[in-house]
């Protein structure tokens, strides 16, 4: 298969993860592309092709002779899509872009915006994967996963290229944050590696955000409304309270490259109990620490006005900043540089507004930048990827594991 039939036949499996699960994975069905990736891995050749009892997939493709003292390298990608907009029965098509809107739905006037999208005029002449407007399309992380297997197909079948040995694992449930949770770094076997799960081509990340969730319940007096007076403390406006005495300007709607914010992604609740959960983001990790602090000052300001114990907060950190980790294997960056440029593509250096796996087993022992896969606009129904860009991120990939001459 081409990468562009491998793309195609993976977002046809749903495999959307979900964030409400205890299970690993936390949806049953990802097991059934899982299966299906250790077959293919298994019919190229490579050893020791598995999926694992939680859904991981693992596999190695041996050293060509001559190259056993080159160092593992690992090539990681993730089969689960995001569980924010609906990925059951996605339906894929290739259309030449000539300019202007592409029609998603002409029925309901879904389309992709060219006044809006500034990307895509950069794409005029070639052929986009679109969906039909009523699902997302899964190249985040289906087409970091088709790459990376048609290169190593390409590889099992050309031994005159010389590489070290190479791993490959796919991992579930990247999406709600537990990709890396059990990952086996030992057992995986290289010495760094490279996620694929980026944007537009040529991106080449290795900051991403410090991560924190946060939790804050609000603990109310419910009292009947004709003689609530000086009585009543109502959850829900307390809970406003709260989300209004963080800064207005710092969400993402207002903040873009190296810029955190405070994100409340839920709240739900009535006048006795009010939930709001929200996500803290910065690269810079003395800021993160502040958000952290002003949250706690908040509780600590309205726990002194309504009572203590109204407000309880909790956080808990949820990754780091790779950078760190990354800084000491700069080789990392300029092998993937040198990759892009003989592929023709400048190479683009972008912080992460969010996280990857690699950015955890960056803190487990696995340096683990990230490369682009081509997509754009990923978690919604405009998301779309250039079949060019898959086509080119697989000579980028060949590019970075063949063996460096001497």
């Amino acid at each position: 298969m081409n990468v562009i039939e491998r793309f195609l036949k993976y977002v046809s499996f749903d495999t959307q993860s979900d964030e409400n699960s205890k299970t690993c994975p936390t949806t049953a069905k990802q097991k059934l592309l899982g299966a299906e990736l250790a077959a293919e891995l298994s019919q190229m050749g490579l050893q020791n092709a598995h999926m694992d009892a939680d859904g991981y997939v693992y596999a190695w493709l041996p050293a060509t002779p001559g190259c056993e003292g080159v160092p593992c390298m690992g090539l990681i990608a993730h089969m689960d899509t995001a569980p924010a907009f609906p990925g059951v029965n996605v339906k894929p098509r290739l259309v030449e872009y000539r300019g202007g809107d592409v029609i998603l739905d002409a029925e309901k006037d879904i389309r992709i915006r060219a006044d809006e999208d500034e990307a895509l005029p950069r794409y005029v002449g070639q052929h986009l994967i679109v969906t039909d407007g009523s699902t997302l399309l899964g190249a985040d992380d289906k087409a970091g996963v088709a790459e990376i297997f048609t290169a190593l197909e390409h590889l099992a079948a050309h031994p005159e290229l010389k590489h070290g040995r190479i791993a490959v694992g796919i991992t579930p449930d990247e999406e709600v944050g537990r990709g890396a949770d059990r990952f086996d770094v030992a057992g995986f076997g290289a010495a760094v590696a490279y996620t694929v799960d980026g944007g537009e081509l040529g991106e080449l990340e290795y900051e991403n955000f410090n991560a924190a969730g946060a939790t804050v319940t609000i603990h109310g007096l419910n009292i009947h409304p004709g003689s609530a007076k000086n009585r009543m403390k109502n959850a829900l406006l307390l809970g406003l309270e709260f989300a209004g005495m963080l800064p207005a300007a710092e969400t993402p709607a207002h903040t873009d490259g190296y810029e955190g914010f405070y994100h409340l992604q839920h709240m739900e609740g009535d006048e006795t109990t009010t939930v709001l959960d929200y996500i803290v983001r910065d690269h810079d990790k003395a800021k993160f620490e502040a958000r952290k602090e002003t949250m706690k000052r908040i509780t600590a300001y309205l726990n002194a006005k309504y009572g203590e114990d109204t407000v309880v907060l909790e956080l808990r950190d949820q990754y780091y900043n790779m950078k760190a980790q990354i800084e000491p294997h700069m080789y990392l960056i300029h092998r993937a540089k040198a990759a892009f440029r003989k592929a023709g593509v400048e190479p683009r250096e972008v912080p992460i507004r969010g996280g990857t796996d690699g950015a955890r087993l960056s803190y487990e022992g696995l340096p683990c930048p990230n490369l682009s896969t081509g997509g754009l606009n990923f978690h919604g129904r405009q998301e779309y990827i250039p079949a060019e860009s898959l086509e080119k991120m697989v000579e980028v990939l060949l590019n970075l594991v063949q063996a460096e001459e001497r």
